[in-house]
């Protein structure tokens, strides 16, 4: 029998069975697709040695009037701008207590107290001592993160070392500097106050009131901590979920942290600037501006045209407000086609900017399309992607849904509290976007699915970043990583025990930062004559382009559907011509893998000398 071409379609088919998808791809990591056949994705390496504290979720690149780069890195404890190959710490400052005199108690360990009134500290904050003396050998002059809280006066740090005495209230006079409270690396379900109906039963279905003790269940989710960035200019403003507003002066340099905007709303969810008109839009944010229990999910405030702070509307100015009507809260928004798009949980609105006296227009655009969180959607050139609950979306100048090959594998193994950290990139150079999120089974992002807009192709990855930049400022994608066990390199922190995020330059080279990679894609089950024999597969000629190292191609037989079959394996270099096989079965399949450092493949066509075999 003449050789057959192995011919696959382009994107990856969850959707189907194993043997229903015959002629397509089912499975891969690390692979995506290009002229519509699958290759290895471009390597990554650290951009930074410094690893950075806390989970990054939220990013932003921009360049000042002189050409200066810089990308702002939010994390659910710090607030970096990284510039030119160092990443500084820019978290604003909360309170400082100047002149304080003898805070410090020791006990021979390396745990010390710290006395201060009204300190409003929380657990994992941190603080920054100047000025003081050194007590029972001990220098305190440094960055401490807050081990625990005894009241509301005294607070506990631990030291790098232990006390040489105990001593209660020493260390002289000096100073305090307490950064804004962190927030929670991961969403998660309030179980205090008012997380369910007066007199409710508790989790046993017992009629209990449960007076005094906590919720087994809850519907009330606690948001991860959030940052959005944009620019005013030159300089930053940047948002922490349901928190206050702070301007970053690029001109101000490098070592100086950013600060509050004066008469700017308390509490907000997230920031955007309009273009070009130039409108600061806080939304979710408070109907009293400073009154942070006047927080409305679903309002919207904008600043008059070209200020950064001045919220109140007025005859004179250009400031407004909108209260969106559908769904529970505004969750995103982004730039594009003459509008600002606004998602709450269930709609899709635009805000166009009319001029005087309204300013805005707003309009629902989409109903039952929601946002999943801040950072779900993008636009690209005029079109905006997203993801929603349970389905992905496009609008074009109507909504749409995207038809997805591997949706039912992605939403069935979608964790419903840990929604809100999905965060969309793209790679414009790939024609991609890409949404990294939670499984079921994880509270961090620990998986992905790529679109690619261009050639309607979707794959899904194993690839964890919890932010993505495109190229444009930078020559390449930048990206963030999370590992809750590793320990942060900077800021240096004392008793410093949160996990740490390491920053990445994407499509560079091959490899998984200096390691090998491991890529793999598998296609569905084949056969002959729909089935009705047995086939004998006896040799294979392979098909790769820009191959570099040894890539193995596993041939898999089966008789029936559900059987377990058997495997035949061979490893293929630029010098393989072809390779021999004795493998027979009703149906078979291939799978590429290479997991050496360097390696990399685009695969072509694979052809097969295939021929009816008798059963036995």
């Amino acid at each position: 029998m003449p050789l057959a071409k192995l011919n696959i379609a382009p994107g990856i088919d969850k959707q189907d069975t194993e043997y229903g998808a015959e002629g397509r791809w089912v499975d891969s990591d690390n692979v995506r697709f290009h002229y519509g056949l699958p290759q290895k994705v471009g390597g990554w390496l650290k951009l930074i040695s410094d690893t950075l504290i806390g989970v990054v979720r939220g990013t932003h690149v921009w360049t000042d009037l002189n050409g200066v780069r810089y990308t702002a890195l939010g994390t659910d404890r710090k607030f970096y701008v990284y510039s030119e190959g160092t990443a500084y710490d820019v978290t604003p400052i909360r309170k400082t207590t100047s002149s304080a005199s003898n805070p410090f108690t020791t006990n021979g360990t390396t745990v010390v107290s710290v006395a201060d009134t009204g300190h409003n500290a929380i657990q994992g904050d941190f603080v920054t001592f100047d000025s003081f003396s050194a007590i029972d050998g001990l220098d305190m002059n440094a960055e401490f993160e807050i081990t625990s809280i005894t009241d509301a006066n005294n607070y506990t740090v631990t030291h790098t070392s232990a006390a040489s005495g105990s001593t209660s209230g020493g260390g002289g006079t000096g100073n305090m500097n307490y950064q804004i409270n962190i927030g929670i690396d991961q969403s998660q379900y309030g179980y205090g106050w008012g997380t369910h109906t007066w007199n409710s039963p508790d989790y046993t279905g017992v009629s209990d009131p449960g007076w005094n003790e906590p919720r087994k269940t809850s519907s009330v989710t606690i948001d991860a901590r959030n940052w959005s960035f944009d620019n005013f200019g030159e300089d930053l403003i940047a948002t922490v979920h349901k928190g206050q507003t702070f301007l970053w002066d690029t001109s101000s340099g490098t070592a100086t942290r950013a600060t509050v905007i004066s008469n700017t709303p308390s509490s907000s969810r997230f920031n955007l600037v309009s273009m070009p008109d130039r409108h600061v839009f806080l939304f979710g944010t408070e109907t009293t501006i400073g009154s942070s229990t006047s927080q409305d999910d679903l309002f919207l405030r904008f600043a008059s045209q070209e200020t950064t702070n001045d919220f109140a509307p007025t005859a004179t100015n250009t400031a407004g407000s909108f209260r969106i009507q559908d769904g529970s809260k505004i969750v995103a928004a982004v730039r594009s086609r003459n509008a600002v798009l606004v998602w709450t949980d269930t709609s899709l609105n635009a805000l166009q900017f009319v001029g005087a006296p309204f300013t805005f227009s707003l309009v629902q655009i989409g109903a039952n399309c929601g946002a999943v969180g801040v950072h779900s959607a993008v636009d690209v050139n005029g079109i905006a992607y997203w993801m929603s609950q349970n389905a992905f979306y496009l609008y074009d100048g109507a909504v749409k849904k995207i038809p997805c090959s591997v949706q039912d594998f992605v939403f069935e193994d979608f964790s419903i509290t840990q929604q809100p950290e999905t965060f969309a990139g793209v790679n414009s150079e790939f024609n991609e976007v890409t949404w990294f999120y939670a499984s079921n089974t994880s509270n961090q992002i620990d998986r992905s699915v790529t679109y690619n807009y261009l050639e309607r192709t979707w794959y899904t990855s194993s690839l964890a970043r919890t932010t993505w930049t495109d190229y444009g400022v930078y020559q390449r994608p930048y990206a963030t990583k999370y590992d809750p066990s590793a320990t942060a390199t900077t800021p240096t922190v004392k008793g410093l025990t949160a996990g740490a995020s390491t920053f990445f330059e994407h499509e560079e080279g091959v490899n998984d930062d200096q390691s090998a990679m491991t890529a793999f894609i598998t296609s569905g089950d084949f056969d002959i004559q729909d089935g009705q024999q047995i086939l004998s597969v006896s040799r294979g000629i392979p098909d790769f382009k820009n191959q570099v190292g040894t890539a193995n191609l596993t041939m898999g037989f089966k008789t029936y559907p559900s059987d377990t079959g058997s495997t035949i394996s061979r490893d293929v270099t630029t010098s393989t011509k072809f390779f021999d096989l004795r493998g027979r079965g009703r149906q078979t399949n291939v799978k590429i893998t290479s997991d050496t450092l360097d390696s990399d493949w685009r695969y072509g066509t694979l052809r097969l000398d295939i021929k009816p075999d008798g059963g036995r």
